[in-house]
């Protein structure tokens, strides 16, 4: 990608930003195992705002770049490189996802109040369909939380659970069942009723506010926070959802090539039995193993969202971008433990901390079986065709 110009060239000026600034970032104290603080995170916004590098991938009305999304591929693996480079350029999930279902699906009103502090980096987002006790999860149809019209307000009852960012977040999109169909509603998260019972302790461990169980008790809406229409929550749920699994695939792409560099680097330095690690076949064609796997995944995720970018829901292709680049990035985070033996399983680097990360992205939007599954289905309905 070459965006050019007024503002250069945004991979190259991302790049240098998060090596020369963000990763010295990487053992402050304001982080935890949920996530950077808030303070933490405003600081690291200060210095992408200053750099020209706050919310790239937004419309130049709300002060990005508006790129399209083969060019957000390559400015957000740039910023992947370290697992705090989309948290201070305002790129990180959910709110990535939030500002681009907001902008294609919001009034006028709604963005003026929700989207504008989100692009600034002002504020956070959580996005709320994730259910415990049976509910909604990778089918959404097991949608169990509830909403019914009282007058010109919501009532809104049910319980979420692996919530990211709710702790923090200044308002959520909440995904509630309308009679057979679901609506999203826009909900300020001081909203009486909505309570945080508890952050989970999960494997991952860099997105703000951790991953949250929530409950909404008689949590009152005014019909002018309906996002889009109602019933049509699913509907937007598929407008938001192809984009996200595309943008997870492109940070984590740039988090696997940090490992890579650092698996290569010390197999150049580190000796055994008499030469480099990396002379050693086992070492030696792991590494070059990586270099096809990084190779293979970008091409995927670029022709994904080239798809998108020519008007296509691009559901199947995200959904093979998604599953493909789950599965060899993490297994280049693999092999990168493996080369670095002790080292790699240790809090020296970034690696052992990037390999969890990765594990965890097997599971979200969308387990890797549940792909395989919609993809086997796709392929038996062409044939009966």
């Amino acid at each position: 990608m070459s965006t050019t110009g007024e503002h250069g060239d945004l991979e190259a000026r991302t790049r240098d930003f998060v090596r020369n600034v963000i990763i010295p970032y990487e053992k402050d104290p304001r982080l935890s195992a949920h996530g950077p603080s808030d303070d933490l995170i405003l600081e690291l916004r200060a210095h992408a705002r200053a750099a020209g590098l706050l919310t790239p991938q937004i419309a130049t009305e709300w002060g990005g770049y508006g790129l399209s999304h083969v060019q957000s591929a390559a400015v957000l693996r740039a910023a992947g490189y370290s697992f705090l480079g989309p948290v201070a350029m305002n790129c990180m999930a959910p709110d990535e996802g939030n500002m681009y279902l907001l902008e294609r699906v919001a009034t006028p009103e709604q963005k003026a109040r929700f989207l504008a502090p989100l692009a600034r980096g002002e504020i956070r987002s959580a996005f709320l369909m994730t259910e415990p006790d049976g509910g909604a999860g990778s089918d959404p149809s097991m949608l169990l939380t509830a909403a019914r019209l009282d007058g010109d307000h919501w009532i809104i009852d049910g319980r979420k659970w692996l919530i990211t960012g709710a702790v923090g977040a200044s308002f959520g999109i909440v995904m509630a069942r309308t009679g057979e169909h679901a609506t999203m509603f826009l909900v300020d998260m001081s909203t009486p009723g909505i309570a945080v019972e508890r952050v989970l302790d999960t494997l991952d461990a860099s997105m703000a506010g951790g991953h949250a169980v929530v409950s909404l008790s008689g949590v009152r809406v005014h019909e002018s926070q309906v996002l889009g229409g109602v019933n049509e929550g699913f509907r937007y749920a598929q407008v938001r959802l192809a984009p996200a699994r595309l943008t997870h695939c492109m940070r984590w792409w740039g988090a696997a090539l940090r490992v890579h560099d650092i698996a290569v680097e010390y197999a150049c330095r580190r000796r055994a039995f008499g030469q480099p690690l990396i002379e050693h076949e086992g070492v030696g064609f792991m590494l070059a193993r990586n270099e096809v796997d990084l190779r293979q995944t970008q091409l995927m995720m670029d022709w994904a969202a080239a798809a998108l970018d020519g008007g296509s829901r691009a559901t199947t292709e995200s959904s093979m971008a998604k599953y493909s680049c789950a599965e060899l990035l993490f297994g280049i985070a693999d092999r990168c433990v493996q080369v670095l033996g002790g080292t790699g399983i240790t809090s020296d680097t970034p690696v052992a901390r990037i390999f969890n990360e990765l594990r965890a992205f097997r599971i979200y939007d969308g387990p890797s079986e549940v792909h395989l599954w919609s993809l086997a289905r796709r392929i038996q309905r062409h044939h009966a065709a």
